[in-house]
């Protein structure tokens, strides 16, 4: 029972949060309903107080499923580096300019490099410095002071650019859920707070999926933003360095890559890719 209860706690905790963080907030949206209300792809409406409810419901799960591990320091981490993603991911959904066509990480960090701090730019420095105070927390490897530092730097790039990666995904309806939930297998079987992530990955995804999936709510960047920086930590709890440098690679490269191509077109053009992404959905 022990080596499940992480990831049970997890699954339970994210799974209430969310839901009480929700019927909290449909009881009385802070600034009333239209703030949170946008205009999807399909150009209906949808609501984005879905990513505050996931993102209360990632952090306590993950923060709790890690104490049950035995492991308060990444328990820690992962409230500092969920809260970041979702704090400074609020901050970009409630006071974006959408008039602004300074748009991606190369948008906001060029505005920064001309002497302008976009909301878009106040994220990245936040949820940057969030996931280096998280990376701080976690075990360090190396030999050396050198060595451990440039892992502490490549541990908090990670859960940076996973937060910002997993963000960019949440386009289409269950898109960003899904791609979080591929991590849960991995998670679970490395286990201690690892599990306890997928756990709450499980129980969050379960909460919000419904209305995610029928295309009335999404995550935004306060959601996805808080997934992607959760799932980091609890792989960075478990992975060796090769790993976590490897990952972190990938996902960087993606990034650059996203600024060039479209990955609801290359999904769209990929059978495979095209039904999963379609799972769940009502009927067009």
């Amino acid at each position: 029972m022990s080596r499940w209860l992480p990831a049970l706690t997890g699954a339970v905790v994210g799974a209430a949060g969310a839901t009480l963080a929700r019927w909290l907030l449909d009881a009385q949206p802070p600034g009333g309903a239209d703030r949170w209300t946008r205009t999807n792809h399909a150009g209906a409406p949808v609501s984005l107080l879905e990513g505050p409810a996931a993102g209360a419901g990632l952090v306590a799960g993950g923060a709790a499923s890690a104490v049950a591990a035995g492991q308060p320091k990444v328990a820690a981490a992962v409230a500092v580096a969920g809260g970041a993603g979702l704090g400074f991911g609020l901050l970009d959904d409630l006071t974006e300019d959408l008039t602004d066509r300074r748009k991606g990480l190369r948008g906001h960090l060029s505005a920064m490099a001309h002497g302008t701090l976009t909301t878009g730019g106040a994220k990245v420095l936040g949820i940057g410095l969030g996931s280096l105070a998280a990376s701080a927390l976690l075990p360090r490897s190396g030999a050396t002071r050198l060595a451990r530092t440039a892992d502490w730097c490549a541990t908090g790039a990670f859960i940076a650019v996973s937060a910002n990666f997993v963000n960019l995904l949440d386009l289409r309806p269950g898109r960003a859920l899904k791609a979080a939930a591929a991590h849960v297998p991995g998670l679970v079987a490395a286990g201690g707070p690892a599990a306890g992530v997928a756990g709450t990955v499980v129980g969050t995804a379960a909460a919000v999926a419904p209305g995610d999936l029928a295309g009335r709510d999404m995550l935004g960047d306060a959601g996805a933003n808080a997934l992607g920086a959760v799932l980091a930590v609890g792989v960075a709890s478990a992975a060796p360095p090769p790993v976590r440098w490897a990952l972190l690679a990938l996902e960087a490269g993606l990034t650059v890559a996203s600024e060039k191509i479209s990955f609801t077109r290359v999904i769209e053009s990929t059978p495979v890719l095209r039904e999963i992404d379609a799972w769940g959905r009502p009927d067009p």
